[in-house]
């Protein structure tokens, strides 16, 4: 009987208190560890939105070589190289894939916006128009805002470049 009253006093307070160690013992926030050398991404949301977007350049890539024209939908584009139906979905974790094709020049614009951007969710930009200029198809960012034709290129920053951030061997 006496069981039956302690116990709805008790267990919030063992549940506060599992909760407030839970929290205290979580690590910090870690520092982004690269995927490859020379990795220019920031964060895990970037490296996974930097890959979907190296997934569907190539991917529109080998589709123009097959068809002769490139792809104007994602769906299009599925079964294409490495690129899955399930890519189709324009929702990426933290990332909105924004896709258009300009079907009458054959060429494309691919965007990728973070829910907030920050400095470890910059937005992603690439333009293809199929000129053999150095600059077509490559990835821009930019961390103040949606990134387009007059963002940067992405690089590798000099500050945490990959060589800064990986082990010593």
């Amino acid at each position: 009987m006496k069981m039956t009253r302690i116990l709805p006093v008790v267990a919030p307070v063992l549940l506060a208190a599992t909760i407030m160690m839970t929290t205290a013992s979580a690590p910090a926030q870690t520092t982004y560890q690269p995927k490859f050398k020379n990795d220019p991404a920031r964060s895990d949301s970037e490296a996974a939105a930097l890959g979907y977007m190296r997934t569907f350049l190539r991917a529109q890539k080998i589709y123009k070589k097959k068809n002769d024209h490139y792809a104007t939908s994602l769906l299009d584009l599925a079964k294409t190289g490495s690129f899955t139906r399930r890519m189709v979905s324009t929702q990426r974790g933290d990332y909105t894939v924004k896709f258009t094709p300009h079907k009458e020049k054959d060429t494309f614009e691919i965007l990728m916006v973070p829910k907030q951007i920050d400095a470890t969710h910059r937005s992603f930009f690439a333009k293809v128009e199929g000129t053999n200029r150095r600059d077509d198809g490559a990835i821009r960012a930019d961390d103040q805002k949606e990134a387009d034709e007059h963002s940067p290129v992405l690089k590798v920053d000099a500050i945490t470049g990959a060589d800064a951030r990986s082990p010593s061997p």
